[in-house]
């Protein structure tokens, strides 16, 4: 399950260069030096890593806390529903009842510190720059959030939206180096997978709930408990 975080990252983020692409291009990195451009952008990177790793820390807490008390099944079909119908709300309705509306402020707060960013070239500055970048709102980053939920473990979680941030390097790597590289048919295309996998992904998720008993994709409740009991014979 926790391989699905690394595809979403990795198929979502031609999604993300859409999103943060405008980021990405004006990172105030070194053209001059490649060694030094290197870094900047690993050092962007490392701050969208953290990000993305406390935010699935807080989200694996969420999750820990409902396996608690003894809904993980239940939690995992829930997710996947959730997954499938987020996905197949048309992007105009989120448009119209815009979900980020009370975050507004901290949103704007959070733009503006990264407008400030910017504006500087130490070389903390892209670390922040990445960081901030992590927690501005996206529908992906929201998908990632459910599977980390769905790990129900505060470790697992963190782990989760790490695969997801990782997943993402090699796409957002290249936009920060070759700009608007990807024509629009391909876009377009990689755009009408993003559901699909999405879909996909989610029924994994109620399957696995479902505890159907198929090895690796949906184990029995009991497969565990059976383990441990022959072990202590």
């Amino acid at each position: 399950m926790l391989v699905s975080g690394f595809i979403i990252g990795l198929l979502g983020s031609f999604h993300c260069v859409g999103m943060c692409g405008p980021i990405a291009f004006m990172l105030p990195v070194d053209r001059t030096n490649s060694y030094k451009k290197v870094a900047q952008i690993l050092l962007y990177h490392v701050g969208r890593l953290l990000s993305y790793a406390t935010i699935g820390l807080i989200f694996g807490l969420l999750g820990k806390s409902i396996y608690i008390f003894g809904m993980q099944q239940k939690l995992s079909i829930i997710i996947g529903v959730l997954m499938i119908v987020a996905i197949s709300i048309p992007h105009k309705t989120f448009s119209t009842y815009n979900f980020s509306k009370p975050m507004y402020k901290l949103i704007s707060k959070l733009k503006s510190s990264l407008g400030a960013q910017f504006k500087k070239k130490s070389p903390d500055t892209f670390f922040t720059i990445g960081f901030l970048n992590g927690f501005l709102p996206c529908g992906l980053v929201y998908m990632a959030v459910f599977g980390a939920i769905a790990t129900g473990s505060i470790y697992q979680g963190s782990l989760y939206m790490l695969l997801f941030g990782l997943g993402t390097i090699p796409l957002m790597t290249s936009a920060i180096y070759l700009g608007k590289f990807l024509n629009t048919s391909v876009k377009k295309r990689i755009q009408k997978a993003i559901p699909v996998l999405v879909v996909l992904i989610g029924v994994l998720f109620i399957l696995r709930g479902l505890g159907l008993g198929i090895p690796y994709i949906s184990p029995a409740p009991n497969a565990g408990l059976v383990t441990n009991t022959m072990h202590c014979h």
